[in-house]
């Protein structure tokens, strides 16, 4: 038996199916109703961009998980599955610093503390099994530019996301909207998300980086659309306030464009881009 097929097993199927509604359901609440987390929420949320940021990364898992509850090559889930046990990882542990910021007698509360100490050990167990599966085979593959590029904004986002995790003090007075330690920490989590670019240093093909580019699409997207809803939020002479907004703008457009161009290549008549042999993912 081969057991080097790229499948996606039952367990990863299954697992991503029984998350989504809890992400579907925190984006409604976040995105929908940012001014109700107090009665709605695990805790309360303020101002209203934090609550929307932190939706829009749940979106963007939500259409991550569909995705790979249908999905038949583990290529594609390798690198997202990393970074959503990560975020998950550091929420629950935000949870247990913050302990007392919670609303404890919320409905909320307890789904919130259930999913984020149990996600980070499922999906890394998702992962941790499903791995053996890889396939090493060729793929159209980056260009060394376009590799090096991603990876440098994985490093950037790592990089910031760890910073704002361990150090929330430190940018408390430098973020164009009100933060406190716990939302820091949770935009934190959220940035760190974008680690998944990493994964084409390890594995270069087309068809690994593309969930990867429709996940941040999304994300951004409502990110950007959610600053202009909370514009009233934004301070902009907060030292971050500026590189913040171009950085996310820049982000959108790059990613947008390189996923156009892919697929308006991949749709040219007799295009083909070079092949090699891949290390598994």
């Amino acid at each position: 038996m081969n057991t080097s097929d790229d499948r996606v097993l039952p367990y990863t199927k299954v697992l991503s199916l029984c998350i989504v509604p809890f992400l579907l359901a925190g984006f409604v609440i976040l995105y929908f109703f940012p001014l109700h987390t107090a009665r709605l929420w695990a805790w309360p949320l303020r101002p209203t961009m934090t609550a929307m940021v932190l939706a829009s990364a749940y979106l963007g898992g939500a259409y991550f998980l569909i995705r790979a509850a249908f999905e038949r090559r583990w290529r594609v889930l390798a690198p997202g599955l990393l970074s959503v046990t990560l975020f998950a990882t550091l929420l629950g542990v935000a949870t247990v610093l913050h302990w007392d910021k919670f609303t404890h007698d919320s409905a909320a509360f307890w789904i919130w503390s259930a999913l984020y100490f149990t996600a980070p050990v499922l999906v890394f167990a998702a992962w941790l099994t499903n791995r053996r599966y890889a396939v090493a085979v060729g793929d159209d593959l980056l260009s060394p530019a376009v590799r090096g590029v991603i990876a440098t904004v994985g490093v950037v986002a790592l990089v910031q996301g760890a910073a704002l995790f361990i150090t929330p003090s430190t940018f408390l007075d430098l973020w164009p909207w009100t933060l406190t330690p716990l939302s820091c920490r949770t935009l934190g989590a959220v940035v760190c998300l974008g680690g998944a670019g990493l994964g084409v240093l390890r594995d270069a093909r087309w068809s690994t980086l593309q969930r990867m580019l429709e996940v941040e699409v999304i994300m951004v997207a409502l990110m950007l659309l959610a600053a202009l809803r909370a514009h009233d939020q934004f301070d902009s002479s907060k030292p971050l306030a500026w590189p913040l907004l171009i950085g996310f703008l820049v982000l959108f457009i790059a990613s947008l464009g390189l996923w156009s161009r892919r697929w308006q290549n991949h749709a040219e008549p007799g295009h083909s881009e070079p092949q090699q042999h891949l290390a598994g993912s």
